[in-house]
């Protein structure tokens, strides 16, 4: 079991966490998980010059599917090591935050921001930076965890515990997100917008557990209490 940090949502754990990016039974496991389930709601690029930008792109776990895609793939992130390893499977490293990105305007095709928006306190702010990056048509990809009763339980007294959920401390559930206020958000920076409930696999996330499996798909669901995705376009 990885240890608790000293305060919740502290963004010096993932540098600490850094060699559990790419370990498929790590702390991160989950993520892997879900990179490939936002890949499936992302075109094959339409050029060679098409850009995906990848807002707190960590390790850069979305590298393989943004290569098959065809994209550029470039990564935002304010922790260095992440950055670093995220380079070395072929993405291209940007410092900065989530919340004032250093891209000029329209320059991606895609945008995806994978469980970030329960790890800032202006949410909607970085909805906002996915508007300004985005292109007239292009595609944005989120998933975050809902601020619910349920996500609360679900996502911190039950599965911190459990082996393979998310490291303990990782998210503060303050932080968790009002999807009502994120659609209405969305509507406003000219985003159309969806939310989609996500959950794993049962069978396969045992199979995983048991060593049987290498990775879990990620299903949709008919709540978007827990975690949820979002598919949407800038119009």
């Amino acid at each position: 079991m990885i240890a608790a940090p000293a305060r919740r949502n502290d963004p010096a754990q993932y540098d600490q966490l850094a060699d559990e990016w790419w370990r498929p039974s790590g702390g991160f496991a989950a993520l892997h998980w879900l990179a490939a389930s936002r890949a499936e709601h992302i075109p094959p690029a339409p050029s060679p010059g098409s850009v995906l930008v990848d807002l707190a792109c960590g390790g850069g776990l979305m590298a393989p599917h943004v290569a098959r895609l065809g994209y550029r793939h470039v990564g935002v992130d304010l922790g260095a090591r992440g950055l670093q390893v995220a380079r070395g499977h072929g993405v291209v490293p940007v410092r900065g935050s989530v919340l004032a990105v250093p891209l000029a305007d329209g320059c991606a095709d895609v945008v995806v921001a994978g469980e970030i928006l329960e790890h800032v306190e202006d949410d909607v702010g970085v909805l906002a930076e996915c508007a300004r990056l985005l292109r007239p048509g292009g595609t944005l990809v989120i998933d975050a965890l809902a601020d619910t009763r349920l996500s609360r339980f679900v996502m911190v007294a039950l599965l911190e515990h459990v082996p393979g959920g998310p490291p303990p401390g990782l998210h503060d559930p303050a932080l968790f997100v009002d999807r009502q206020r994120l659609l209405a958000a969305a509507d406003r920076l000219g985003l159309d917008l969806r939310l989609v409930g996500l959950i794993p696999s049962v069978r396969e996330a045992v199979a995983w557990r048991l060593g049987r499996r290498a990775t879990v798909r990620m299903r949709p669901f008919r709540s978007t209490a827990v975690v949820f995705a979002g598919y949407g376009r800038k119009r």
